[in-house]
């Protein structure tokens, strides 16, 4: 009887990350998000495997100027709790693009990350940013095109 070996890529095969830059301009949130977790978790690269951090670096310039689909801006409510009794707040979309604009987008790109240790990990190379410059020019970002 013959045994076939599976293959495990360790992480010094997996290479070095990108930075990449992605300009949120008329872009709807839900699509832009699931294609910026597919390149933090590395699904794209054939030497993905789940279990591995084998993702790319991602910045989100232009937060402010997203859009939702639908009557999302009304009827989408985002909820936190601020750790005292009868604490919890909450705010719409339309309200929450006014006050703080990147934290809609990375609560749309945490939903679509694993829920573990790693997911956590992965979220930390997102970076959104409120207008069109960014402070991670050091890096050489490549604009990353996304077709939606």
């Amino acid at each position: 009887m013959i045994t076939q070996k599976s293959y495990a890529i360790t992480k010094a095969e997996m290479g070095d990350k990108k930075w990449f830059v992605v300009d949120a301009t008329d872009m709807v949130v839900g699509r832009l998000a699931s294609e910026v977790a597919k390149v933090l978790r590395g699904k794209y690269k054939p030497t993905f495997c789940t279990n591995n951090d084998a993702g790319d670096y991602v910045i989100i310039v232009n937060a402010e100027k997203i859009k939702f689909t639908g009557n999302k801006w009304n009827d989408k409510e985002y909820n936190w709790h601020t750790n005292h009794i009868g604490g919890i707040k909450r705010r719409t979309a339309k309200e929450q693009l006014v006050k703080h604009p990147e934290l809609i987008l990375e609560e749309a790109v945490k939903g679509m990350l694993p829920k573990n240790t790693l997911g956590r990990k992965q979220l930390t190379k997102l970076h959104v940013v409120v207008g069109p410059t960014h402070k991670h020019e050091a890096q050489k970002p490549e604009p990353l095109t996304i077709k939606l």
